[in-house]
């Protein structure tokens, strides 16, 4: 691994990844998609027409609403192969979890109960499928992440797609199925409003958005990956902390009678995300959470101000609850009793689009997030 010259800012932009390429494809293909839901009345079904440029896609089925997603897992598994070489480990029980989680973190914005995970597996080549240690990892941490969720892993595709996939390579993705029942529990925004407070989960770490960037500082790195960013930790082993599974908390705030009038999934383009909904409001954060040690370390070595980080990583919070403010502290607690830490970070006003994060004099306009 060549070290590059630290002495210039990386963003995520200089790392490959613009979104001001990719957003506009996004937003082409989600108006030739809403042309195609008049299809299901031919079926006896129709569409939630406010589920379209959400993080998952919703058919009023009668009795239930149904949700569904599909989720790359993206370029973490570089990360995985570079540190299999390292330290002789293999990692991808936790890489499998990531995947997964790509998918069911997405599902339950909506306010769906995760059923049916499928995967994706498509390798550079047959030989990729032959390293046993590898191959039982990853459905060993597959079948857990499953467990975790209450989900059926109902099956899947390995494709061997050399000349597509790198030799060597191997690129993973998701579908999730599930129901919202009773419809009550749908959650597309329609009863946010000014007073909700905004609830934020804590991350893991990177979780599986902006490895990208991740893995170009690594290449500045003298150590590399071997970096330790805290005593006994490498950097490498920090970016590859599995991402946090968020259904056992949905599902918790379900059986104790809580609806989150909106939720968010903090992926790609990090805070910016907390803007997902359409509606002229303004999220007002007033606390942020302790920041991830990988994420505070990308950010000092990358030499990125606050307004980059945030606009990109997830800087601590994984997803976002937005709740009727008298059950914001109930749902902290629930959080909590879970293991995953979450404090009350802010709150909706009226006002213009925008999230105006006051304790770091950061503020995203409407125009900083183009998904629809």
């Amino acid at each position: 691994m060549t070290a590059e010259n630290p002495s210039t800012p990386l963003t995520y932009d200089q790392a490959g990844v613009n979104y001001d390429l990719i957003d506009p494809l996004k937003v082409a293909a989600q108006r030739a998609a809403a042309q195609t839901g008049a299809h299901l009345a031919s079926h006896g079904f129709s569409e939630v027409g406010a589920s379209r440029g959400e993080s998952a896609y919703v058919v009023d089925v009668g009795p239930m609403y149904l949700a569904s997603i599909v989720e790359c897992l993206g370029t973490k598994t570089l990360v995985a192969d570079d540190m299999a070489k390292l330290t002789g480990k293999s990692y991808y029980d936790g890489i499998a979890q990531d995947t997964i989680a790509m998918a069911v973190n997405d599902l339950i914005t909506v306010g769906a109960t995760p059923l049916v995970v499928q995967a994706y597996w498509a390798a550079g080549g047959s030989d990729w499928f032959g390293d046993k240690v590898r191959a039982n990892a990853l459905v060993a941490g597959w079948k857990k992440a499953c467990d975790l969720c209450q989900v059926a892993w109902g099956g899947g595709e390995t494709p061997a797609l050399a000349g597509i996939v790198a030799d060597g390579r191997v690129d993973l993705a998701a579908s999730c199925t599930g129901i919202i029942s009773p419809k009550a529990r749908l959650s597309v925004g329609d009863k946010m409003g000014p007073g909700d407070a905004i609830v934020l989960l804590a991350s893991s770490g990177i979780h599986a958005n902006g490895l990208s960037l991740a893995r170009k500082l690594a290449e500045r790195l003298p150590q590399g990956y071997l970096t330790e960013i805290t005593p006994g930790v490498s950097y490498g082993e920090a970016l590859l902390a599995p991402t946090v599974l968020y259904s056992p908390v949905t599902e918790a705030l379900a059986a104790a009678g809580i609806i989150p009038h909106y939720a968010a999934n903090v992926t790609g383009h990090g805070w910016r995300k907390l803007l997902r909904h359409p509606k002229q409001l303004t999220y007002r954060i007033t606390q942020v959470p302790t920041v991830t040690p990988v994420l505070a370390f990308m950010q000092r070595e990358c030499q990125l101000d606050d307004q980059e980080a945030y606009g990109t990583l997830n800087m601590g919070a994984g997803f976002a609850l937005y709740v009727a403010a008298g059950d914001a502290q109930r749902v902290v607690d629930i959080s909590k009793s879970l293991g995953v830490d979450a404090i009350i970070a802010g709150r909706v006003e009226e006002g213009p689009k925008q999230v105006v994060i006051e304790p770091l004099n950061v503020v995203y306009g409407a125009d900083e997030l183009q998904l629809r």
